[in-house]
């Protein structure tokens, strides 16, 4: 069976920023924090009983919203009860979002003494015009105080979001985000480009961005910084220091199974034979979600045709690729279901067959959504 992970999802934001589709509600000041915390390890005692889970956790992920709005005293009651409930493996990564502005040294200091060894910082950009742009609540002066508190609250391992082909951005000042990140010395660096993500405000009034030309010599500058700098890309937009890659998000791109408790939290559970794959999904409202925590929310078997497919639109976002012997022994089918589209992605060198590994190449790295075409349409 594959390796286990638990996705905790917890809505709320400061405000909704006009690019993001996750699902995000704006804070308000009777947020049943307390509730809330009672319907998630509801959510998870229900799980796992329904999926007749035995294997331990080997990553926690809590994302939202901004789950660092809730108080240490929440997070305590929710992972001493995920304790008494599942087992969990040794060295274990447990993953805060948190955004700047809501960085107070104190409160991530008990953060990090409940067991939280990892935080994820949506900092988007150093640029305060830019950062006005996207909507978002913190100035690039918070944005850089939030890395400085989360080194002086211990921890050693934290992430830095950043994104590329914003409105009135410019390649100098993506060059500049990256070099203000660096220098901050962040164990990891997610470096991914904004788009326009259907039912967002951007989508319906899409802002003027950057041409595609100058958003990939950005992309390729960056990219050669972040290297020289010791940072390894190993999937499409996770650049980390040596042996600091997000285990949890390594067990998504590997079709690894997830456990999604929260408002419209989703998860994939393997049950007996390796085809045998469902995908969980709760209710989006926070109001029915709390309503219904004596249900399980809904579910859909993954279909042996859908399989490939999914397969696929996971693993190539890895460096690393795949080996006919972990696609098999994942998804029951032989490597051969995955033609004609890879016999075409091999010869339009989008994809290498290199030392018993299927991976892409900088070309199909580069143009990741024109590989999962030919998958999409010649499966």
């Amino acid at each position: 069976m594959p390796p286990l992970s638990l996705y905790i999802h917890i809505p709320w934001c400061i405000k909704k920023c006009p690019y993001c589709d996750f699902n995000s509600h704006a804070i308000k000041a009777d947020t049943p924090e307390v509730a809330y915390i009672d319907a998630l390890l509801n959510d998870l005692g229900k799980d796992l009983q329904l999926y007749n889970i035995t294997r331990p956790i080997s990553s926690i992920f809590i994302g939202g919203g901004t789950p660092s709005l809730f108080s240490p005293e929440s997070f305590n009651r929710l992972l001493r009860g995920i304790e008494q409930l599942v087992s969990l493996k040794n060295n274990l990564e447990i993953t805060l979002e948190a955004n700047p502005g809501t960085f107070e040294s104190h409160k991530f200091a008990e953060f990090r003494a409940l067991g939280i060894n990892r935080l994820s910082i949506g900092i988007q950009s150093f640029d305060d015009k830019l950062l006005k742009k996207l909507g978002r609540v913190h100035s690039a002066r918070e944005a850089i105080v939030a890395a400085e508190i989360a080194h002086q609250a211990g921890f050693d391992n934290f992430n830095l979001d950043l994104m590329f082909g914003l409105p009135d951005s410019s390649p100098d000042s993506s060059k500049t985000d990256v070099a203000t990140a660096l220098s901050l010395k962040p164990a990891h660096i997610s470096f991914y480009q904004l788009t326009l993500e259907p039912n967002t405000y951007f989508h319906k009034f899409p802002p003027q961005l950057p041409n595609d030309e100058l958003i990939f010599s950005t992309q390729q500058y960056c990219q050669k910084l972040l290297a020289d700098h010791g940072y390894h890309q190993y999937e499409v937009s996770a650049y980390s220091q040596p042996d600091r890659q997000c285990r949890h998000n390594v067990n998504y791109w590997q079709f690894g199974d997830y456990l999604g408790i929260g408002a419209g939290a989703h998860g994939k559970i393997t049950q007996a034979l390796p085809h045998n794959i469902t995908r969980s999904f709760k209710p989006k409202s926070p109001e029915q979600y709390l309503s219904n925590t004596h249900k399980n929310g809904g579910a859909d078997v993954i279909s042996v045709a859908d399989l490939p497919l999914e397969f696929i639109m996971n693993h190539l976002r890895l460096k690393q690729g795949f080996t006919p012997e972990t696609y098999q022994s994942t998804t029951g089918l032989a490597i051969t279901t995955l033609e004609p589209a890879l016999s075409i992605c091999l010869k339009e060198e989008l994809i290498i067959y290199q030392d018993n590994h299927y991976y892409c190449s900088e070309q199909g790295w580069n143009f990741m959504d024109n590989v999962l075409e030919k998958f999409i349409y010649h499966a």
